[in-house]
């Protein structure tokens, strides 16, 4: 795919693991070792059991299989393209995460629509992203044969100079982009395409990025609309999902070409859950030879000793019937002949005079070495032959039920998805572009509120008026009992909100699918939102207006651990939201902030500590990973607050509260850059007055803040009103939390235009 240059360094390294030949085992294990996880292994698991036919290849030198065991739907995976005995077949490539739910849906529901599978597999996943339409694609998934137009994802910028330029960032499937760019400029030369001024490639390992300049007075839609008419960032895709069906050549839809997959899928189980109770049995049949010897060992003993050579052991060992000891008892459970291979004659085995040994018993107890015998070994034996019985139980069941051999089927899917499981990266349009939910709602801010038990809402941000440090406040939502206000903040109503959770996670929201609500409402919970698991809460909600490639998320737990992610790396949602980071499991995540590479990250702990790095310390790692420790902490601390320092932030200062009601806003540069992983300097001293501290964040003296007790209770101060002292100070009194309240978080907003209207308790919420 284009602009995977991260994948070089693992190919590299497959291609070395494979100049050893190892068997699959090895290379899988191998492979994983140096963080390679090959999908197309997969085709061949199990290759040695049996689960195909092999032939002669094209010189008789060596056999090959007919037919891979296939583990992932390949062919609907990566797609087919080709001509063969005069008949041609197209078949695109799909996301494997989507086919192998379409599967599973199979399997599930025998009677599965062909509707109910296109909302698991809507349309085909091309590597190079890009839009299509949907036009087309259910009557190719109902035939077998239609067609789809894909087009390339064109972005708009506008440079220092106020020019406007349009960024080609994904192209069709299969559209060079070397002979794009020279198609684009013959155009613009041949007088074809009117309003560029300049086309050039700009595309690194970053990713794709064909940069179309304009001229000042050209439009960009129209220009867009004019490369989508005359190029190839808009062409059709023609499938034809022709394949060979035990042999013949069918055309398939969709359902039949699942179908076939897992049919084929069924017969492979079948031949393997065959071939391992064949070799479960020769070791059963072993075992029960072991079992058999153990129970006699002192006669078996003074037989072979008394023999002259080994093979008048083995015979003496034949000759007669043995007591079958524990062994009788075992096959009464599970079956006379549950240990009996396919080929052992009848005479052998346990009879009604005892047990008779089988001259591959016979042999087994000859080369049994001495150790064994010891009363460990026995047990492991006797512990092993029970195993395998149960093993040999468990193959039968597989065989004589085919909904569990299905259920195996579907477990091994489940594994392919749980390990090879990718977004969707080609989105799909409505056939004639309609208007989407968002593009019905005016672009207005909207400040989000939600409460310490999940309740969330919009407000349009005019619902507040300020007032004077040190007064009471009054409700900020309809709270439950002992519910509070957890977060607030303004965002327009196109943003996307990614919400991070305590546990590492993060799932994706619009800001206008929140309900707007009144003053004393709840809101709406957000569990009904979000698929949030049941341990699972709210962490941090953070508005971003585009997924752009020059920002980052840098995240914090709880232990003083700090990850920096490229945002690009949240561009495509899940339903079932991802991993942001790894947690330990007595950690939390406790902030999230966005920077643009240039920030200082500004740490601050519960007992008044604070640490200031800059964001470069902190290099850039992919999503899952559990970052580096960002801040020292003594026992008892944690870190509370994550503050993202922009260039610019000379001017700010940082408003620091505590639990008890006490804060102080200090100057920016009396927190001085150091590196990260210490203990800090003192942000404010937490006494017993101020209790710990609950917040920090960073404000300047014409903003304001909203000082939020666990009551419920809201205050809107002025920055301004509240006193600047140093670092080494206790702070003043910010707030008067009822009696049993305590303040639990502090929110820097920008200040109204609206007058204080005098009142004893002004609304502000």
């Amino acid at each position: 795919p284009h602009g995977r240059a991260d994948l070089l360094l693992p190919l590299v390294r497959l291609i070395a693991l494979m100049q050893a030949r190892p068997t699959l085992d090895e290379f899988r294990a191998q492979a994983a070792a140096h963080g390679i996880v090959p999908v197309w292994i997969e085709m061949l698991a199990d290759l040695d059991r049996d689960t195909v036919d092999f032939r002669p290849n094209y010189d008789g030198n060596e056999q090959e299989p007919t037919v891979l065991p296939a583990r992932i739907p390949h062919l609907l995976a990566n797609g087919a393209d080709g001509i063969a005995v005069g008949m041609a077949t197209r078949i695109p490539p799909h996301n494997l995460a989507e086919v192998v739910r379409a599967c599973i849906a199979v399997i599930d529901d025998a009677d599965v629509s062909l509707d109910a599978l296109l909302q698991i597999l809507p349309g085909p996943d091309f590597p190079t992203a890009g839009l299509i339409s949907r036009g087309g694609i259910r009557e190719a998934y109902r035939t077998g044969r239609g067609r789809v137009l894909m087009r390339a994802r064109i972005e708009t910028e506008t440079n220092g100079r106020g020019r406007e330029a349009l960024i080609v960032r994904e192209l069709p499937y299969q559209v060079n982009k070397a002979s794009l760019v020279e198609a684009i400029a013959d155009q613009v030369r041949d007088g074809k395409l009117a309003g560029v001024r300049a086309v050039r490639d700009e595309s690194d390992k970053d990713g794709l990025r064909v940069v179309v300049e304009l001229h000042k007075d050209a439009i960009a839609d129209v220009v867009r609309n004019n490369l989508y008419q005359r190029t190839s960032l808009r062409k059709s895709f023609s499938i034809n999902m022709v394949a060979l069906v035990d042999g013949q050549p069918e055309q398939l839809g969709l359902r039949r070409a699942l179908d076939a997959f897992l049919a084929h899928r069924r017969d492979v189980v079948t031949r393997r859950t065959l071939h391992d109770l064949r070799e479960a049995r020769r070791r059963a049949h072993r075992l029960e030879g072991f079992a058999v010897a153990l129970a006699s060992i002192d006669p078996v003993i003074a037989l072979i000793k008394a023999a002259a050579d080994p093979a008048a052991a083995r015979a003496a060992l034949l000759a007669r019937a043995w007591p079958p000891g524990p062994v009788q008892a075992l096959l009464a459970q599970q079956g006379a002949d549950a240990s009996r291979p396919e080929d052992l004659e009848p005479a052998f085995g346990l009879q009604e005079d005892g047990y008779h040994l089988s001259e591959a018993q016979a042999q087994a107890i000859l080369d049994l070495r001495l150790h064994r015998l010891t009363g460990m070994e026995q047990e492991k034996i006797r512990d092993e032959y029970r195993e395998t019985l149960e093993l040999i139980a468990q193959l039968r069941a597989i065989l004589a039920d085919p909904e569990r051999l299905m259920q195996v089927i579907r477990s091994e899917l489940e594994e392919v998805l749980e390990q090879y499981g990718e977004p969707r990266r080609t989105e799909i349009e409505e056939d004639d572009y309609d208007l989407e939910d968002e593009d019905l709602i005016p672009v207005e801010d909207r400040v989000v509120t939600l409460s310490g038990q999940g309740y969330v809402k919009t407000q349009p941000p005019d619902a507040y008026r300020a007032q004077r440090r040190g007064g009471r406040g009054k409700a900020a939502l309809g709270l439950k009992d002992e519910d509070y206000v957890e977060q607030m903040f303004v965002a327009s109503s196109h943003d996307t909100i990614l919400c991070f959770t305590t546990l590492g996670r993060v799932y994706w929201l619009r800001v206008f699918q929140i309900r707007e609500g009144a003053r004393t409402a709840r809101g709406r919970p957000i569990s009904t939102l979000l698929p949030l698991q049941p341990d699972e809460r709210l962490s941090v909600l953070m508005p971003v207006a585009a997924f752009d490639a020059d920002h980052n998320v840098v995240t914090a737990s709880r232990l003083g651990r700090i990850t920096r992610i490229p945002l690009s790396q949240f561009s495509r949602p899940r339903p079932s939201g991802i991993k942001a980071v790894r947690l330990l499991d007595d950690d939390r995540l406790i902030g999230a902030a966005l920077t643009d590479g240039r920030h200082d990250i500004l740490l601050v702990s519960s007992n008044g500590k604070s640490v200031r790095f800059a964001e470069s310390a902190v290099r850039t790692r992919h999503r899952g990973t559990q970052g580096v420790r960002g801040m020292q902490l003594p026992d008892g601390a944690q870190l509370i607050s994550l503050i993202a320092l922009p260039p610019d932030a000379h001017d700010q200062e940082i408003l620091v509260a505590t639990s008890n009601g006490y804060g102080k806003r200090t100057a920016l540069g009396e927190f001085p850059v150091r590196g990260r992983n210490i203990q800090g300097v003192i942000a404010i001293r937490a006494s017993e007055r101020n209790g710990d501290v609950v917040g920090a964040a960073a404000t300047r003296p014409e903003q304001e803040a909203l000082l939020i007790t666990d009551g419920g209770i809201l205050i809107r101060t002025r920055i301004e009103e509240i006193s600047r002292l140093g670092r080494n100070t206790q702070g003043v009194r910010l707030i008067r939390p009822p009696k049993g309240d305590r303040l639990t978080r502090i929110i820097c907003v920008e200040a109204l235009d609206e007058e204080d209207d005098g009142e004893d308790e002004p609304v502000v919420h």
